[in-house]
């Protein structure tokens, strides 16, 4: 019986700031006929029987919302992994600014919890129950997985972590065979706490024993990336941030843009950040510098924070010409290099560090280049920010 070809990637394997490029010639090529085994011939069988019973009206499962309605909705983050490894924590400190030592006391996860981001890209995440048995034929893997955009399994790096891999491993083999544009990301969670040199021998043991699992089932090498986070630093937010930037077709685009602002402004480093979850849905090329990040994403609470205290729409002003609406910033710091920020719309603002002692002398230039650059962006979304409105 002929057996299903793995795709041939390389692993992607992303800590800190470092990140690899894979890979996909399957996509470039046509493929083969595929002869399925009895066993996936089963499987399609229930998802199929599960998906008719869902689009007869009246006999969809009670609590279960037709399948036609997921593929309708945004694309969607669903957070896996078993009970207190950390998802809750995370989803509310990235997307809910909950102060991580708060996080303590946030109660076991026993239903679905559904989040709506509205920001430049809606999208939806989902903190799934560590103790549910979704691979059952009971659950309709339509619904869970029919619109994902990312799979983002978490790890509890404290803990035994053994059967926390081997039911992501019978997870990925599912997603791989019916929904392979998943892109699977693996948080390696709980860091905080281990030395150095466990850190590494752990997340080195987690990656092996993923791969060796996936390759003895004929996925040499699957498309799983792999990151080490904690919520008492920015890992979290940066591991958040290349999960992100994988479900944006625009990125190659803003990346370039970003280069040409970058080079003929002399930033030294500049990201684009989400305002809201202070995720950066892209950057220069330039290699990702953890300290310039902190630094960054610091002042955006800092102007955020000032823009709500003291702001006023006079209601009597009018006027004069032209006006930029959207927030402006700098600061001089004490080595005389510079933070810029310039909002974008309501959800995006463009932060830059600047090395050049004399940027100072030719801020005006600067902030022109800056909005030509949102000129730009506007254009490549194509969609107006205040069209809600």
């Amino acid at each position: 019986m002929s057996v299903i070809p793995p795709r041939r990637n390389r692993t992607v394997v992303e800590q800190g700031p470092e990140r690899a490029v894979f890979s996909d010639s399957s996509i470039l090529h046509g493929h083969p006929p595929i002869i399925r085994t009895r066993s996936q011939l089963r499987l399609e069988g229930i998802l199929q029987g599960a998906n008719q019973a869902l689009a007869q009206p009246g006999h969809g499962r009670p609590g279960q919302p037709s399948s036609r309605k997921f593929r309708d909705q945004k694309p969607r983050l669903l957070l896996m992994g078993l009970r207190r490894s950390g998802k809750s924590s995370i989803s509310s400190v990235v997307f809910h600014k909950m102060p991580p030592t708060e996080t303590l006391f946030l109660e076991s996860t026993t239903r679905i919890q559904k989040d709506s981001i509205h920001s430049f890209m809606d999208f939806q995440v989902w903190d799934f129950p560590g103790q549910l048995e979704y691979l059952e034929p009971s659950f309709d893997l339509e619904a869970i997985f029919g619109t994902l955009g990312a799979l983002v399994w978490v790890i509890d790096a404290q803990d035994d972590y053994l059967d926390s891999v081997a039911r992501l491993n019978r997870t990925i083999l599912t997603v791989q065979q019916y929904y392979p544009n998943i892109n699977i990301e693996v948080f390696i969670h709980k860091v905080d706490g281990l030395s150095e040199e466990y850190r590494t021998d752990t997340f080195q043991d987690i990656v092996q024993r993923i791969s060796d699992e996936l390759s003895d089932a004929g996925y040499e090498n699957a498309p799983v990336h792999y990151y080490l986070t904690s919520i008492y630093d920015y890992s979290v937010f940066e591991a958040f941030s290349k999960v992100i930037q994988k479900l944006i077709p625009q990125l190659p685009t803003l990346e370039n843009l970003i280069n040409i602002l970058a080079n003929n402004c002399g930033f030294e480093k500049t990201y684009l950040f989400d305002v809201l979850s202070k995720i950066y849905i892209a950057s220069d090329t330039r290699p990702v510098d953890m300290a310039c990040y902190e630094m960054c994403s610091d002042y955006i609470d800092v102007i955020v924070d000032i823009s709500e205290l003291y702001s006023w729409d006079h209601p009597d002003r009018k006027p004069k010409g032209e006006q930029m609406r959207e927030a402006e910033s700098h600061v001089i710091l004490h080595d005389h290099s510079m933070i810029h920020l310039m909002e974008m719309n309501k959800y995006l603002c463009l932060v830059s560090v600047i090395r050049n002692p004399e940027a100072k002398e030719k801020k005006g230039l600067i902030d022109m280049n800056c909005r030509i650059f949102q000129d730009a962006l506007n254009e490549i979304f194509s969609r107006g920010w205040e069209q809600e409105e």
